[in-house]
């Protein structure tokens, strides 16, 4: 079913309704929009099940909705309190005027993946070829991977390839049926590629270290108003210690993640273990100050390609983008 911006709204009022019965039920509890399936469930599952939302005070409310429009929705209508959102979002709704702010969440991306017995054996031979590429022309990996060829191979990849754009499943569908020779797709779908067989040829955070990127420059993060956090700050705090734990959790016991093999959509004990490390890989510092200036960085590589349809006019990320706490 195709999501619209109509179908999104029709269904705010339900969710309204759904957020504030949920919110009613007790005392210092954070709606959060989330995607069915997606890792910021299984933070907060976790969180759950291990009672670090109680230990640090606060109740937490998912809500559940199909498509990440639907969250920027929910949030922007005041459905929910937070939604887990990308910060170039975020600096271009306070560029006009909004007061949403972000606080790192994951610098997990995405990878360039090839099935088993593939020819290709570097950017290069993408030349002539079918690449799948997960989101539209203005998604943030393909800005990347055009970057990266551009500057290591002198290769205008959107022109050398023959790409198309489409979900992330679809993609993986079509790589696994031999319809694709590559796809660049998100880390889910990429860990699970890999367990059935397939290779990454480079992830994206490695296209970014060899921009001069660093790949811990956070992409996701929870986002949520400044004067909801200012009328909410121990709340919020609680929050953030709880979901910081609920990570270091994630990132050394294994047993964890049996608990949340549902969760995950994990077809089989590989895909989980894949899945595990993928994530792993993304967890912030959460003692390390947001790197302002690799996201500025990294700001002005996007905007070079993806220009002001992706950034908005600004120059520079607004300030005010990452929460300062």
């Amino acid at each position: 079913m195709r999501v619209t911006r109509r179908s999104i709204l029709q269904t705010l009022p339900a969710a309204m309704m759904l957020g504030q019965a949920r919110a009613d039920e007790a005392q210092a509890a954070i709606r959060i929009g989330i995607l069915r399936f997606g890792s910021v469930q299984w933070e907060l599952e976790t969180m759950r099940a291990q009672g670090l939302d109680a230990a640090h005070g606060v109740q937490v409310n998912p809500i559940e909705y199909a498509a990440s429009q639907a969250t920027q929705v929910a949030l922007q209508a005041h459905a929910v309190d937070m939604v887990a959102l990308d910060w170039l979002w975020v600096s271009r709704q306070r560029e006009t005027g909004a007061d949403w702010t972000f606080a790192p969440l994951s610098s997990a991306l995405g990878a360039l993946v090839i099935p088993a017995g593939s020819p290709i054996r570097t950017v290069t031979d993408l030349a002539g070829k079918r690449l799948g590429i997960a989101g539209t022309p203005l998604d943030k990996s393909w800005l990347i991977l055009r970057a990266y060829a551009k500057s290591k191979f002198g290769m205008a990849i959107d022109q050398a390839a023959e790409t198309s754009f489409a979900a992330p499943p679809l993609l993986d569908q079509a790589l696994a049926a031999g319809r694709l020779d590559a796809v660049l797709n998100y880390w889910p779908f990429a860990a699970k590629a890999e367990a059935r067989g397939a290779t990454s040829l480079i992830g994206v955070a490695a296209m970014l270290a060899d921009l001069g990127i660093p790949a811990t420059v956070p992409m996701v993060g929870y986002v949520f108003s400044e004067r909801w956090a200012a009328a909410n700050r121990a709340l919020l705090a609680g929050f953030l210690k709880a979901a910081a734990a609920a990570r270091g959790v994630l990132a050394s016991s294994d047993s964890a993640w049996e608990t949340l093999k549902p969760l995950t959509g994990a077809s089989d004990e590989a895909e989980l273990l894949h899945l595990r490390d993928w994530y792993r890989s993304g967890i912030p510092d959460a003692a390390a100050p947001a790197d302002l200036t690799a996201a500025d960085r990294l700001y002005h590589l996007l905007r070079e390609i993806g220009g002001p349809d992706l950034t908005g006019p600004a120059a520079s990320p607004a300030p005010g983008v990452f929460w300062a706490g």
